[in-house]
């Protein structure tokens, strides 16, 4: 059987070039009026938050929310004398009742050991306690000193060059009363005299 071969002219087909349909005409918009600048919000303030239990200063820690002064607000006003009163109130409570709780637990662990290996252990924890809250001691008499200091509007300036201090600076330490520049140059010096 032989295959027959077609001509070449029948093989290819006729391609017929149509027209893209033809797409409905859009309706022209009426132009639109420039919108109006919207104004920014405004920024919410927080306001220094006031501790209704004070001696609970780890949950007040937490949610310590900074204070964000005002450009046309005077350094150390009411509002941020408030603030610091607050901060310092909450720090001394915090510190007495761990004074009590030492003092608690030092009465409460007074047992005998038949040990002596125990009882030196303990007494070492009691004392390294006892040097923390020495410590802690000294800085309650500063807090005092502080709050005094607020009272005689003292609070917030150098006592050394007599300039503010900052918020920042006093809300990291508020027992500051040293200026950063000042601070640094008595720590220059006690490096020099004691190495």
């Amino acid at each position: 059987m032989a295959i027959k071969k077609k001509p070449k002219s029948a093989t290819k087909k006729a391609t017929v070039k149509t027209k893209p349909s033809a797409k409905p005409k859009a309706k022209k918009q009426p132009a639109r009026k420039p919108q109006a600048k919207k104004k920014p919000a405004k920024k919410k303030v927080l306001k220094p938050q006031v501790i209704s239990n004070p001696s609970d200063f780890e949950s007040f820690a937490k949610t310590f929310i900074p204070y964000r002064p005002n450009k046309t607000e005077k350094y150390m006003n009411k509002s941020q004398k408030k603030h610091f009163i607050s901060i310092l109130n909450a720090w001394k409570e915090a510190l007495d009742s761990e004074q009590e709780k030492t003092e608690q637990l030092i009465q409460q662990d007074q047992s005998n050991f038949p040990d002596s290996l125990d009882r030196a252990a303990k007494e070492e924890e009691f004392m390294l306690e006892l040097r923390k809250r020495e410590r802690e001691r000294k800085l309650i008499s500063k807090i005092e000193m502080s709050l005094k200091d607020i009272d005689d509007d003292l609070y917030g300036y150098c006592e050394t060059c007599g300039v503010e201090i900052g918020i920042k600076r006093l809300e990291a330490r508020p027992t500051a009363t040293q200026c950063i520049d000042c601070k640094t140059v008595d720590e220059i010096k006690e490096k020099q005299q004691f190495g």
